[in-house]
């Protein structure tokens, strides 16, 4: 904020002197001024949640919908990161350069994922207007090089204008064993599963807390909490009590659901009467994306029934237990005579997830690789889905059944599928309706315009002397003391993500037919289809032929605001290629990498890249006694990840491929008596799988002597969206290989170095290359 011009008097001595405080002063919120808790949920479509009509129960949500407003044209941007940004700043995804989730950053103004100087954040406003300022659980407004121990911060929620951060900076994380950053530091998980932990239940201890220390010193003092549980975004983890509620509940599958769950939701004024059911399979085959596609439940034979039903009541369980953990601090604020003046939003980020491929899978990575799932594979983990052996989503099918009416899911923007989402907001002190529905169109950019004329603020003009990018949105607080079809405020908004796009004007939709993630490009060719909304809420009449001219200026105007708001360029590439860019980062990507014991994890965007090519890992160690054993180098987790290790005093590699049993494995006919030794492996590719894998031979080493070797295949994509990073000397989070738990510390020896290199060279190369850095090392 601007200073102050100091109006004291100043003399040579301090008794002549007058003092003016007014510059030094921080800023007090303005009287009466709110709490905000924004309670933003993942991957969940309206027809989910019990208030909407669904099946799953949200005590928490409820309640608040009962004593608060429940809206049903609410809207995002159909993807995490766009959509949390949008949260952050008050602006379109693309303003924010959040053209999609932040590891697919271009370098393109709209994609780069790096919030512009020109987008302050609410955090920032609030901050500095007197506010308490804390985010917990999912961020994923990071770039991905920069969630690295030694990368810049610059994106980080500490320096976006938070007081406090504790969850995970990626965009998924396990449940069971979370990749965990306190303020601005990495931090272990506090216990582990078997002692009770959830991320769920972590996340609102720590908000607990954070509420409790701030009343404790500054009880005047508002606070700004967004709350962002990992629910419910996969993978879907629950303790097994919350998932066996649900036993049988979807036995009668998603197209049932979808009958019986519309009906419930226009019984509840969720919908118009006389909506109409959309497809389950809408897209024309040529521009539909296979691997979005829904098997009708009738197709699917007893087996597949069982597993898909028991994937959505995992998936209703996570939803349940994080509302029952969020009820804990409604319960506490209520107790505490907060409730009455916080503004609280309860709502999801994107429609449901169709991530899971039209049969599901065991381990979402699967998805993010390019690599079918197998029924026989995924019906070995029925009974353990859920918990810590699973990385588990449901199919394509659930997808579709929880955005009824609606058509398609997460990622498609041009569809209310992937953008409508549920939201009650609740101020018993600011609305007087109770349990009232409302009506009126809004987006995810008009949250931060209504946190702030609720609070008496203004977004300023000018911050950090940078000239600020208008507000997107507007404000939804009239909609507070409005009728339930009063008009909206609303005038425009446009959608657009990976290669999909639509836009809203007055109560018209215009949607382009183009799947997400399919690389068919020619964007030019797209057919528009148009939709009266007013009229329509599914979208499930085309009036394109009967209304030529309308769709005409629709198409107009979302090349304009596309212009407007940096949108192009287009891009529907695959996930894997999206994901697999090279970005820049403060590191180049080096050829060869030397690791030291007693750091941090090495986050995957940052620690060496083995996809798609040869890799050697060479250690140099010593073994003190004949109990030595334990990790040496591992990365990634049991649903992918690779791992050097000492067991039963030989020597481990295990490349566990997407999860797929049983590990690849290599043992060495060497017992490891104490001594020094140099020790690894090399892989040599030699040509490509099926579906990108890479495939090609593995040889173990002793020292000189090869100990081990056999066909191998390594993983196309990442091992995961994010934590589980590269670790020397121990696993972090959950373990690699079945072959020990975590964290698996090496003991009974002496980790030197690690040396890992991506380039054709000998085996020896790399000995002399890690030998001198160590003589360097002791030399130092």
């Amino acid at each position: 904020m601007a200073s102050k011009p100091f109006k004291g008097v100043i003399k040579l001595d301090v008794r002549d002197s007058k003092p003016d405080w007014t510059p030094y002063t921080l800023a007090k919120a303005p009287k009466g001024a709110p709490n905000i808790l924004i309670v933003l949920y993942d991957d969940t479509g309206q027809a989910a949640w019990e208030p909407y009509g669904g099946r799953i129960n949200m005590p928490t949500l409820q309640k608040l919908a009962d004593n608060g407003l429940t809206y049903t044209q609410w809207h995002t941007t159909a993807l995490c990161s766009p959509t949390r940004s949008t949260f952050l700043t008050g602006r379109n995804h693309h303003l924010n350069a959040m053209a999609c989730i932040t590891e697919g950053a271009q370098g393109y103004p709209g994609w780069s994922g790096r919030l512009p100087a020109e987008c302050a954040t609410i955090g920032q406003v609030l901050q500095e207007n007197g506010f308490s300022t804390f985010w917990l659980g999912k961020d994923h407004n990071v770039p991905e090089q920069d969630i690295a121990t030694g990368a810049s911060r610059s994106e980080w929620p500490v320096q976006k204008g938070f007081d406090r951060f504790y969850g995970f900076l990626g965009g998924e994380t396990n449940q069971w064993y979370p990749d965990l950053a306190e303020d601005n530091k990495f931090i272990d998980q506090p216990y582990s599963p078997d002692e009770g932990y959830h991320l769920s239940r972590d996340l609102v201890d720590q908000a607990l807390q954070m509420i409790r220390d701030q009343k404790a010193s500054n009880p005047s003092k508002p606070w700004f909490m967004w709350l962002c549980p990992g629910a419910n975004h996969a993978p879907h983890h629950a303790p097994k009590e919350y998932i066996d509620k649900y036993k049988g509940k979807f036995d009668d599958g998603y197209e049932a659901y979808r009958e019986w769950v519309m009906a419930r939701m226009i019984e509840k004024g969720m919908l118009p009467e006389g909506t109409k059911l959309t497809p389950i399979n809408p897209l024309p085959d040529d521009v539909a994306n296979p691997a979005d596609a829904v098997r009708p439940w009738a197709t699917l034979n007893d087996d597949e029934k069982r597993l898909f039903a028991r994937m959505a009541e995992v998936y209703a369980g996570f939803s349940e237990y994080t509302d029952v953990q969020v009820g804990r601090l409604i319960d506490y604020l209520e107790e505490s005579g907060q409730l009455d003046n916080t503004l609280v939003f309860y709502c999801a980020d994107n429609g449901a997830s169709g991530e899971g491929s039209p049969s599901g899978s065991v381990n979402e990575n699967k998805f993010f690789n390019n690599f079918p799932d197998e029924l026989s594979e995924n019906l070995k983990y029925l009974d353990v889905l859920g918990g810590q052996e699973t990385y588990n989503h449901y199919p394509t099918g659930w997808a579709v059944a929880f955005s009824t009416p609606y058509q398609m899911f997460k990622r498609y923007s041009e569809y209310a599928g992937g953008t409508a989402c549920p939201m009650v907001i609740h101020w018993p002190k600011g609305i007087k309706a109770k349990g009232e529905v409302r009506n009126q169109y809004h987006h995810s950019v008009d949250i931060v315009p209504t946190i702030l004329e609720a609070c008496g603020l203004e977004m300023p003009k000018t911050y950090r002397g940078v000239e600020q990018y208008p507000l997107s949105g507007v404000s939804m607080k009239y909609t507070f003391d409005a009728k339930p079809d009063a008009p909206t405020q609303k005038k425009r908004q446009y959608y657009s993500m990976l290669g999909t796009r639509g836009i809203w004007e007055n109560g018209w939709k215009a949607a382009a037919l183009h799947a997400p993630l399919t690389g068919k490009g020619h964007f030019d060719q797209d057919q528009w289809e148009l939709y009266h909304v007013d009229e329509d809420r599914s979208e499930s009449t085309n009036l394109a032929p009967q209304h030529p001219d309308k769709l005409d200026a629709l198409i107009k105007a979302w090349f304009d605001e596309a212009e407007i708001n940096k949108v192009l360029p287009l891009d529907d590439r695959s996930a894997a290629e999206v994901l697999g860019v090279e970005r820049p980062t403060e590191e180049e990507p080096r050829e060869r990498y030397i690791y030291y014991p007693g750091t941090s994890p090495v986050p995957e965007g940052v620690a060496v890249n083995v996809r798609g090519r040869s890799y050697k890992i060479l250690a140099d160690i010593e073994v003190k006694d004949s109990q030595c054993s334990g990790v040496i180098f591992a990365h990634g987790s049991r649903f992918g990840g690779h791992s050097l290790f000492v067991k039963d005093g030989k020597l481990h590699y295990v490349y566990n491929f997407l999860g797929i049993k049983p590990e690849q494995k290599f043992v060495s006919k060497t017992v490891l008596k104490p001594g020094k030794y140099t020790v690894g492996m090399e892989f040599t590719r030699e040509k490509a799988g099926e579906h990108g894998e890479s495939l090609g031979r593995t040889k173990l080493y002793v020292n000189d002597q090869v100990e081990a070797e056999g066909d191998m295949r390594t993983q196309l994509g990442k091992f995961t969206l994010s934590g589980d990073g590269l670790c020397i000397g121990r696993d972090s989070g959950d373990a690699v290989s079945e072959d020990y738990t975590s964290p698996g510390e090496f003991t009974g020896g002496e980790i030197k170095f690690v040396g890992v290199t991506v380039e054709k060279t000998q085996y020896l190369d790399l000995e002399k290359l890690a030998a001198a850095a160590f003589a360097v090392d002791r030399a130092a």
